[in-house]
């Protein structure tokens, strides 16, 4: 029932008129902050973590835009997934792609680093809409069907090859030997495991090693893609920069980490209401501090 109701409301976003779309993102973002209480409390409590310089009310109208935001997006994916490549092209604007086919005829290899930004599904779709063939890790739905709509709606222009997490790395590595690009998300907690704390807008977060594991193994040139939406004409720009100077260089990958945790926190930095503050992003904690979000946050 409930992928039934999902695939209806994706096909019906793909052919409705963004200025339409854009009205029931900002309806669905209203009822969102107030209905969608723990998810609230999680990005206000994010937000004073990571912003103490703010007030309570800017962090406030910062949560409000970024629930707008983030409810947007999940309309778009209609678009994304079932819209014609003519309707995602006028939505989705792209720059910098010619820079992943150069890092691939010179190195063989080239990741694509795409910190968790609402826009990630815009850039993932507009990306593969040229090519070339990619692969990533993504985390399975707990309902099958609905996994079925997201994994075909994911992998829907050119091959994408799209890796469970519960597989592990193994199956990406093969996809870097076989000299495809890889999309790779680097900044959520999953624990303790192939982590290591080091500083995220001030505060200590359980960082996973493996970005400069791969750059470093597979000698990889690291390019971000940073997507931002604009909440005025509703379009996405999709930027994918220069690589990363000197990474990781020959830190140690608990410095190189660091150093690109100070990466993502200055793009965030350059539109902090469309970062993924939904996420605990602090829930792992180093041994014997305390928990940082409440009862009701942590269910």
């Amino acid at each position: 029932m409930k992928a039934r109701f999902l695939l209806w409301l994706l096909r019906t976003m793909a052919w409705m008129p963004t200025g339409w779309r854009l009205k029931l993102g900002a309806l669905t973002g209203w009822f969102a902050c107030r209905i969608a209480r723990r998810r609230m409390d999680i990005v206000l409590r994010n937000l004073e973590l990571c912003f103490p310089e703010m007030s309570p009310r800017e962090r406030a109208q910062m949560a409000t835009l970024h629930m707008r935001a983030l409810a947007q997006t999940v309309l778009d994916r209609g678009v994304f997934w079932f819209g014609s490549q003519e309707k995602i092209r006028r939505l989705v604007t792209v720059s910098g792609q010619a820079r992943i086919e150069e890092m691939l005829a010179e190195q063989g290899s080239v990741m694509l680093l795409a910190p968790h930004f609402i826009g990630l599904d815009a850039a993932a779709t507009r990306l593969t809409m040229d090519g070339p063939a990619g692969a990533t890790i993504y985390t399975p739905q707990r309902d099958p069907d609905i996994d079925a709509i997201v994994r075909a709606g994911r992998s829907r222009f050119h091959q994408v090859h799209l890796v469970s997490r519960k597989e592990g790395v193994r199956p990406l590595v093969r996809h870097i030997q076989n000299r495809v690009p890889i999309y790779y998300l680097p900044d959520m907690d999953f624990g303790r495991q192939g982590a290591v704390f080091v500083p995220f807008f001030g505060m200590l977060a359980a960082t996973q090693t493996s970005t400069a594991q791969l750059a470093r193994k597979f000698k990889m040139p690291v390019l971000p893609v940073i997507s931002c939406w604009d909440p005025d004409t509703g379009h996405y720009h999709v930027e994918v920069r220069a690589p990363l100077e000197d990474f990781p260089g020959t830190d140690d990958l608990t410095l190189a980490t660091a150093r690109l945790n100070q990466h993502i926190e200055s793009w965030v930095r350059e539109c902090p209401s469309q970062y993924y503050w939904v996420h605990r992003r602090f829930k792992t904690r180093p041994m014997g501090e305390p928990k940082l979000y409440g009862q009701r946050q942590s269910h």
